[in-house]
């Protein structure tokens, strides 16, 4: 049942049910653990009416992990039709803190990775789908702090708001509001932070297949669809994400022949941004905000433009792994300090507790934002003997993240009081 949305809101004991869980999952597909034993066990054990609703939802990652995402979100429907709540117990003996996440009922890029997070600390952590039909239960599970998790996509914007509604009423601290989520859309993000001295970030635009077509073939100019796009301009499907149908379109030309092999009917454009560095290489960074301060996650190095940290073939490169050694190393007083005061101003508009930011430095020595996120994965999965100065660095994000939780809980408890 839906709760109303007015107090008070009550907390009852947890009615969940166990799961493996996002992170220890992942890791194994990373490290190249095969998984189909597992996917059939539980196949099995669904078949026999015996299994359990965590072991439904972690099927439904399996399947997904192994490639077949339709089937696999198929299955966590199934699976949340009857149950929402799932448990990932923490490492320690004993657990301490109790964390409720509130995910949407979308593929496992779609919610922050946030387990992840929580990795070697006594965190426990509940999640809750918020789903289309069921909503919010009249009464929350007991908990200590709570953080929104789902993504500013459309196939979330029912459960945001949900959560948007209850949130003034919430009975524990709860973070990434689900208001400031929809900050992250790619054409909102630009209208925010478009005046931010020291930062540089492209109009992100909608424009309609209609629109392109028109524009590829001269019967209108760029400047009507925008007035600061021009050749060469990026193009992606809207919606799309991790780089898919991203692509550098030079002229009219490139833009015919782009459209002749994509169907979608919506876009984002953008004026593209030459941040290619003096040495004929790209740089791109990822930063990890958390209670407003930054944190180096990676630096992906490579020859081409449209760069992410698979594509840079870092763990081939003796060279480019000393370089972003460096960058984690110093970050605090050389990237960091240099792009401080746009840091601060974007964090204090974007507003959430917690999020990622993929960024890059242009020609004239400003921060080029490329996107925000809340559910970019940041994780401790890279091998320590190739990546030796990594683990440090993520042990510390993730020590700031389970501060920022402590302190919330903490500040949630004496007000309560």
């Amino acid at each position: 049942m839906q709760h109303p949305v007015s107090p008070p809101i009550g907390l009852t004991a947890a009615n969940y049910a166990d799961r493996i869980g996002f992170a220890q999952l992942t890791r194994r597909a990373f490290e190249g653990v095969d998984l189909h034993p597992l996917r059939d066990q539980l196949v099995a054990r669904i078949a026999a009416g015996t299994a359990l609703a965590g072991e439904g939802l972690d099927l439904s990652l399996i399947t997904q992990l192994l490639g077949d995402k339709d089937r696999g979100l198929a299955i966590q429907s199934e699976v949340l039709a009857f149950h929402q709540l799932f448990r990932t117990p923490s490492a320690a003996p004993k657990s301490g803190l109790r964390l409720l996440a509130l995910a949407a009922d979308i593929d496992m890029g779609g919610n922050t990775p946030i387990d992840f997070l929580l990795e070697g600390s006594d965190v426990e952590l509940l999640t809750l789908y918020v789903i289309k039909g069921v909503g919010l239960p009249e009464t929350l599970p007991e908990h200590d702090v709570a953080i929104v998790v789902a993504s500013d996509s459309e196939e979330c914007r029912e459960a945001l708001a949900l959560i948007e509604g209850a949130a003034p009423h919430w009975p524990r601290p709860l973070l990434n509001r689900p208001d400031r989520i929809g900050n992250l859309d790619r054409d909102k993000l630009y209208r925010l932070l478009m005046d931010v001295p020291g930062l540089d970030i492209p109009a992100t635009i909608h424009a309609t297949r209609a629109q392109l077509s028109d524009l590829a073939q001269a019967r209108i100019a760029c400047e009507d669809i925008a007035g600061e796009l021009h050749f060469p301009m990026i193009a992606r499907p809207r919606g799309s994400h991790a780089g898919v149908g991203l692509a550098k379109l030079d002229d009219a030309a490139a833009l015919a022949a782009y459209l002749a092999e994509r169907k979608e009917q919506d876009f984002f454009v953008a004026r593209f941004v030459d941040y290619v560095s003096p040495d004929g290489l790209y740089r791109k960074y990822r930063l990890a905000m958390v209670d407003g301060k930054p944190y180096a996650c990676h630096m992906a190095i490579a020859d081409r433009w449209d760069i992410w940290y698979l594509n840079a073939y870092m763990a081939f490169s003796e060279e480019k792994r000393a370089e972003e050694a460096v960058f984690m190393r110093d970050f605090d007083h050389a990237f960091g300090e240099r792009h401080r005061n746009a840091i601060e101003e974007m964090s204090r508009r974007v507003g959430l507790d917690y999020f990622i930011v993929d960024c890059a430095e242009n020609a004239n020595g400003e921060l080029l934002v490329f996107e925000a996120d809340n559910t970019a994965v940041v994780h401790n999965m890279d091998s320590p003997v190739v990546f030796p100065y990594k683990p440090p660095q993520m042990r510390k994000i993730f020590s700031a993240f389970t501060a920022m939780l402590l302190r919330h809980a903490k500040t949630g408890a004496e007000s309560a009081a």
